[in-house]
């Protein structure tokens, strides 16, 4: 009989994860570490990759690789596709995880509707969306070889659900459309792709929902008050979802959404 702990070992493969030096992306990267992959550091040039990658291979004696890439450029994701491809070390998990989000420090961005530009539009859907479909295509032949090949794409609650707005009052925050629309399209390719390229690889999402990163005090106690858990998300919070989608817990889990929002949306 197969036992949890074989099932969740991950030890003899190789996970690339996309903003894998950001809040969310260091805990994946512990996580699936814990678990015993190696691990791929993907992040924007300038990134502090040699704590990230030092404190992995101390903690869970594991190989780390750091490559930085800026996913709005189409040259460099496919310099970090045709790298691995030829690489001969394998890929079996790919954690698209990289995004603008609504905390994000851009102009025409995170303001009123009528003051969000086209510019910054495209940013979105090039880094949240279109670098998604890029490295998931290119990166399909290196992990179709692959045992339990798996993608992972982190999505939102607000790819499937709208903003409430009366959240937002009385505080400069905002939930820009490009994001939620860069996350809907997520989900919808994450289902698209569970059907196109199964059963070679396992295609799921995980959309998290509000995590508590410094918010104003009136968002949190709004949001706070809506939540059946009665508290908004921590990082932590969205460890163990990544680690049964990118094992085999779940192998036999293929084009589903896992929502970790404490039941935010569930009324």
């Amino acid at each position: 009989m197969t036992t949890i702990k074989d099932l969740s070992n991950l030890a003899g493969r190789r996970a690339l994860i996309t903003g894998a030096t950001g809040r969310l992306g260091k805990v994946f990267a512990d996580s699936l570490a814990e678990l015993g992959s190696d691990i791929i550091l993907l992040d924007l040039p300038g990134s502090d990759f040699a704590t990230l990658s030092e404190t992995l291979e101390k903690r869970w004696g594991v190989n780390v690789e750091i490559m930085p890439c800026d996913l709005e450029n189409e040259n460099q994701r496919s310099e970090v596709i045709e790298y691995l491809t030829n690489s001969g070390s394998g890929l079996n998990i790919l954690v698209n995880n990289a995004a603008l989000v609504g905390t994000s420090e851009l102009s025409g961005w995170n303001v009123p509707f009528g003051e969000q530009s086209l510019s910054t539009w495209r940013r979105a859907l090039e880094i949240n969306l279109t670098a998604v479909f890029h490295l998931c295509q290119g990166l399909f032949p290196l992990l179709k070889k692959a045992d339990g090949a798996n993608i992972i794409n982190i999505a939102s609650i607000y790819g499937s659900y709208a903003p409430d707005w009366q959240l937002y009052e009385g505080t400069l925050m905002g939930n820009p459309a490009a994001y939620g629309v860069s996350k809907s399209g997520i989900i919808q390719l994450t289902r698209w792709l569970a059907t196109t390229i199964a059963p070679d690889i396992r295609v799921n999402g995980i959309a998290p929902g509000g995590i508590l990163r410094n918010q104003e005090k009136s968002f949190v106690d709004r949001y706070t008050e809506k939540t059946p858990l009665k508290r908004m998300a921590e990082e932590d919070d969205i460890r163990g979802a990544v680690a049964y989608l990118s094992s085999d817990l779940s192998r036999y889990v293929t084009g589903q959404i896992l929502v970790v929002d404490g039941g935010f949306t569930s009324h």
